[in-house]
């Protein structure tokens, strides 16, 4: 349910985007500290810092060099989807060719053929510069206007440095396949619970809030992610200003569906969408600037945590310069989480995954906690190559 708050005349600017929390399940009062969250253990602490993902511009990156970059597929990933929805590994053995297959159920189908579209997805074409799936992207969300808005915003910028240091390190005992890259995702458009002089419901961050946070993620080595919550503006109208910060190498996007509001409710009455026409705006545009820029590939975060939030999934068009990343935003008990990361991720494949963590509302409800990397590592395919703390 949405908290009665938000339909308050006291609330602030910024009261909105933190107060929506993405609603998998209701949550009893009780607040956990982050503390038991991030490990602060000498020895992971003491690690040595893990290798980072190149982030700087690479020549060639036209539409034409598509065709000729075609990267191998990363075998881990295509063994993963075969145990997509507890099935077996498509591989079969010398034994079970002398019997008869079983068969085939309409859901064994319906498996059988969601393990394939999985498994294609890893011979689509990767450009010079690509991160994913050789890395697994660790990022911080929030604003520095709001300690309740998430991670980035809650700490001082030193302290969330050095969890999100610790975080990283954390995610790279756990998993030494790939490398693992610190990333700062901030709001930088804020859906409001009022008008605004516009009447758009949404409050644009300031440019020098905007270079304030691309500065620590340039001390850090790390990605910047602008995230955008359009309210009743349009992601057409609200992406063109961001394009100086996404021409530059290390910065991409995220667009929240939550606060997309096509039918002129106020952010926070009910939970908005995006049409797959919306999102290929987005991937045109992107990958204009990387075709012109001559830039690395573009990552696109889409947060997602009902089926209506993305429509039409099924049409979104894949290009090789723009890197999709179907991120799961809600939050509760580890179980929920799970099931919600099936019915809204896996099973719409569109490229890459990605998995969400609330320091505070994963814990919220007596008897559940925050998910650990090796939880979440052991509990989903295929694996997120995403992973956002709030």
């Amino acid at each position: 349910m949405f908290r009665n708050s938000l339909s308050s005349n006291a609330m602030r600017p910024l009261a909105l985007a933190f107060a929506l929390s993405p609603l998998v399940i209701a949550c009893a009062d009780s607040r956990a500290s982050a503390e038991t969250a991030v490990s602060t253990e000498a020895s992971v602490a003491a690690q040595e810092p893990p290798e980072r993902c190149p982030v700087r511009p690479v020549a060639g990156l036209g539409a034409d060099a598509a065709a000729a970059a075609v990267v191998a597929p990363d075998s881990a990933r295509i063994d993963s989807a075969s145990t997509l929805a507890g099935t077996d590994s498509v591989a079969g053995t010398d034994s079970s060719a002398a019997r008869p297959a079983p068969r085939m159920t309409r859901a064994d189908s319906a498996r059988a053929a969601l393990r394939a579209r999985w498994a294609s997805l890893d011979t689509l074409p990767r450009l010079p510069g690509s991160i994913l799936p050789g890395c697994r992207i660790i990022a911080y969300y929030g604003n520095p206007l709001s300690k309740r808005m998430g991670a980035l915003g809650e700490f001082p910028k030193d302290e969330m440095l050095a969890r999100l240091d610790r975080q990283v390190a954390e995610w790279a005992k756990v998993d030494s396949t790939v490398k693992t890259q610190p990333a700062l995702h901030l709001i930088a458009v804020v859906a409001q619970g009022s008008p605004g002089r516009d009447n758009k419901w949404r409050m644009r961050m300031p440019d020098t809030l905007i270079e304030k946070v691309a500065s620590w993620a340039q001390e850090k080595d790390a990605l910047l992610f602008l995230d955008v919550q359009v309210g009743l503006s349009t992601i057409q109208e609200e992406l063109p200003r961001l394009l100086p910060w996404l021409e530059r190498p290390n910065v991409h996007l995220g667009i929240d569906p939550e606060f997309s509001m096509k039918d002129g409710t106020p952010p926070g009455k009910k939970i908005g969408t995006y049409t797959a026409e919306d999102i290929n705006y987005v991937i045109r545009t992107l990958a204009d600037v990387v075709e012109q820029k001559q830039l690395p590939p573009k990552v696109l975060v889409i947060h997602r945590f009902t089926r209506n939030m993305v429509r039409n999934s099924d049409r979104i068009r894949i290009d090789p310069r723009v890197q999709v990343v179907m991120h799961m935003d809600g939050w509760g008990g580890k179980t929920l989480k799970i099931d919600s990361y099936r019915h809204y991720v896996v099973a719409e494949p569109v490229q890459f995954t990605g998995f969400k963590i609330f320091y505070y509302n994963d814990q919220r409800k007596p008897g559940t906690k925050v998910m650990t990397p090796q939880e979440v590592m052991e509990s989903l395919e295929p694996k997120p190559l995403y992973i956002q703390y709030q």
